[in-house]
C-alpha cells in the first residue's frame, strides 16, 4: 500500500467519524429544542450516596413502577421497552402502563423509552453533573427535568424543585 492510499484511508476514516459525531450532536440538539418537557419524580434516596464527587446520583420513581409491573420475569438481564406515562397539569409524568414501542403511546399519553442493562433499569441518566462546590444546592432536587421525542429518547436536561421550579444557580460561586 503506498503512501498517498494510506494517507486517503486515514484522513477518510477521520471524516467518518468526525461525521458520525456531529450527527449525534445534532440529533441531541434536535432533540432539546423540539423535544416534550416531562417531569420524573424523583425517588427517596439513601442521603450519603446522593452526592458522589461533582455529581448526584439520581434514582427516577418510575423505574420502581416499571420493576414492579415487570414482576420476576427471569429474562430480563438485557431489554429495552417503553413506559407509557399520562402527564399531569405540572407535566410530571405518572405510570399507566409498558408497551413495546412507542406507536403505542394514544395522543394524551407519552412514551418513554427504558433500558435495562445488567439487570438495572435506566429511563434517563442516572447522573447529574454540577460545578463543584454546588452539592448543597442541588439536594433540594425532587424532579428530573427531561425532554422526550416522539420516539421516546429521553434526554435529561436539569432538575427541578418540590415546587418544580428549574434549580438553576443564579451567580457562580467565586473560588
Amino acid at each position: 500500500m503506498t503512501e498517498v492510499v494510506r494517507r486517503r484511508i486515514l484522513w477518510g476514516g477521520l471524516a467518518l467519524v468526525l461525521l458520525v459525531c456531529n450527527g449525534l450532536i445534532i440529533a441531541k440538539e434536535r432533540l432539546l429544542a423540539s423535544g416534550e418537557t416531562v417531569l420524573l419524580e424523583l425517588a427517596p434516596r439513601d442521603p450519603r450516596s446522593i452526592m458522589q464527587g461533582d455529581y448526584m446520583r439520581l434514582r427516577y420513581s418510575l423505574v420502581r413502577q416499571i420493576d414492579n409491573a415487570l414482576g420476576d420475569q427471569e429474562d430480563m438481564a438485557t431489554a429495552d421497552g417503553y413506559v407509557i406515562a399520562t402527564l399531569d397539569e405540572n407535566n410530571v409524568a405518572v405510570f399507566q402502563r409498558l408497551a413495546q414501542s412507542a406507536d403505542e403511546a394514544g395522543s394524551s399519553e407519552v412514551a418513554l423509552l427504558y433500558r435495562i442493562r445488567g439487570g438495572r433499569i435506566k429511563i434517563a441518566s442516572d447522573a447529574f453533573f454540577f460545578q463543584e462546590g454546588f452539592g448543597e444546592f442541588y439536594e433540594t432536587a425532587r424532579y428530573g427535568e427531561v425532554k422526550v421525542s416522539a420516539g421516546g429518547d429521553v434526554l435529561l436536561v436539569g432538575l427541578r424543585d418540590r415546587d418544580k421550579r428549574p434549580l438553576q444557580p443564579a451567580l457562580l460561586k467565586a473560588e
